[in-house]
């Protein structure tokens, strides 16, 4: 359960999320040992990024070509306007479609980007009927095939 309080991140804090970044199966003495601290130390520091919201989520990123997800898409949708209630509708579902892994409502000339990655471009022509053709918000959408994925990792820069 994440409380919405403001956590200030000292050095130390820092270094701890660099590493839980590469890899956060790195046990907390390696952590201690690499950043100067003592394994409890380190889990009380993680434990309180945790509960604040700093540290999001602990997973697994999955390269999607192994899992026979081989195809990433990146789509711009425009809607017909810009209501409220639309946007509402239209966020929850790209949220809801497992397709979709990335979703950002942006400024500019279209209102979404998405990125997706599908097994065929015929599970893609089959969504592209659902999420657009059949939505009466969207006005028009521009896919962008990927050719090759050169970076794909959530590492921020700390």
């Amino acid at each position: 359960m994440k409380e919405n309080t403001s956590v200030v991140l000292d050095a130390f804090d820092l270094a701890i999320l660099r590493i839980l970044q590469r890899d956060n199966a790195v046990p907390h003495r390696v952590i201690g040992e690499e950043v100067n601290l003592s394994a409890p130390s380190v889990q009380r520091r993680i434990r309180r990024m945790e509960k604040s919201g700093v540290i999001a989520a602990n997973v697994a990123l999955v390269d999607p070509a192994r899992v026979e997800l081989p195809i990433t898409i990146v789509v711009e949708v425009e809607l017909v306007s810009e209501t409220a209630e639309g946007i509402d509708a239209i966020k929850t579902l790209f949220c809801e479609t497992p397709q979709i892994q990335q979703c950002y409502y942006v400024t500019g000339e279209v209102d979404f980007m998405l990125v997706m990655v599908v097994g065929s471009m015929t599970e893609y022509e089959e969504l592209t009927r659902s999420l657009f053709f059949e939505n009466e918000i969207v006005r028009k959408f521009r896919t962008f095939v990927s050719m090759d994925r050169v970076k794909a990792n959530m590492e921020l820069r700390l």
